[in-house]
């Protein structure tokens, strides 16, 4: 792991490894064989939570002026209620809880992070946007007043970008505040995770191994040495370079599709330099490439006078809050495009998956 993710843990590793997995949201392209899950974020900054419950608030408004709702979907921010007051109850805490991160992360505005503690103060919790400067407030102070919880909404390469100081967040872990997911979470979304997964472990089962075969594709934790493909002894690096075309390159920790090199959008000579580069670090994988399944849908757009339908590639990113379903993001490309989809570039656009 980089030296920077070396930090924030909490003093019990079992609740710091307990907590780890409260915050998930893999990403799932549809390909020609089903789903295939191309990686596993797992972290309270990541994206999803309050994109779904605001495009769903837009939706059921919409169809509401109809007088009819036809379909259904999990809210994220009543899944994430219902997780705190399960963490609440499990440790015998009062429900109280605070959101950390920064609104220098979201253009100078509070919004992102009024939305979410309206919503859990307006449902039966006590909640409080901190600052980092202001996080000393949630601990420091008479034992009713504290925060024993709280959502970790911040990375800590967003946070080094910005200049932002980690310092105040070791001080309330230390001091005993439950930020969810713990530190050990970005070693469950670390691209090698799934590097090793995918290769095999000692300790899988056979149902587990096929588990993985079945939704993950082949991966491979990019070094000078020896593996499997399709049933046979293959030199990794060699492999990697002759195979451009079918494979993606991919670092273990990484966000926003900044640490990822697609091959066949690649050239030869860049490809080749970019995995001798990962191969020296090991701190890379080489990931077979899905080619996505479109799915038609009716788009409008800025300009364009009447609606009109595309075949469009989606990522669909469906949430787990505590263990519970809460709405699946999506994220696509308007003009049918596929690749690598990110909120912070390509002019790509979201919304939810629902159930009719």
């Amino acid at each position: 792991m980089p030296r920077s993710e070396r930090q924030l843990f909490m003093a019990d590793p079992f609740v710091e490894e307990r907590y780890a997995d409260c915050v998930a949201r893999p990403d799932v392209v549809i390909g020609p064989n089903g789903p295939q899950f191309l990686e596993f974020n797992v972290s309270g900054a990541l994206c999803g939570a309050v994109e779904v419950h605001c495009r769903m608030d837009v939706w059921h408004k919409l169809y509401a002026s109809a007088g009819r709702v036809p379909f259904t979907s999990p809210d994220p921010f009543a899944a994430r209620t219902r997780m705190f007051e399960d963490l609440c109850a499990e440790l015998g805490a009062e429900p109280r809880v605070a959101l950390l991160g920064s609104a220098r992360d979201q253009g100078g505005f509070t919004r992102y992070f009024d939305l979410q503690t309206d919503y859990f103060n307006r449902h039966g919790l006590t909640a409080r946007f901190f600052e980092p400067e202001d996080l000393h407030e949630a601990w420091d102070c008479p034992p009713h007043l504290r925060y024993p919880l709280g959502l970790r909404d911040f990375t800590i390469p967003d946070w080094e970008a910005l200049g932002l100081d980690t310092a105040p967040v070791q001080a309330a872990v230390d001091a005993g505040c439950l930020l969810v997911g713990t530190q050990t979470s970005t070693f469950l979304s670390s691209k090698l995770t799934m590097g090793l997964l995918s290769e095999g472990r000692p300790w899988m089962s056979a149902a587990e191994r096929n588990l993985v075969d079945t939704y993950l594709p082949w991966t491979r934790v990019l070094s000078d040495r020896g593996t499997h493909r399709d049933g046979r002894k293959v030199d990794l690096v060699q492999y990697a370079v002759a195979h451009r075309e079918s494979l993606v390159l991919k670092a273990s920790v990484g966000m926003s599709g900044k640490q990822v090199v697609i091959g066949r959008e690649t050239e030869q000579a860049q490809w080749e330099t970019a995995v001798a580069a990962a191969a020296e670090a090991g701190t890379s994988v080489v990931q077979e490439y899905v080619d996505p399944q479109t799915y038609r849908l009716a788009m409008c757009a800025d300009g364009v006078d009447e609606p009109y339908e595309v075949d469009v590639a989606p990522v669909l990113g469906p949430l787990l809050l505590g263990g519970r379903p809460a709405g699946v993001y999506a994220r696509f490309y308007g003009d049918g495009t596929s690749g690598i989809v990110s909120v912070f570039g390509g002019s790509s656009s979201d919304n939810c998956v629902v159930a009719v």
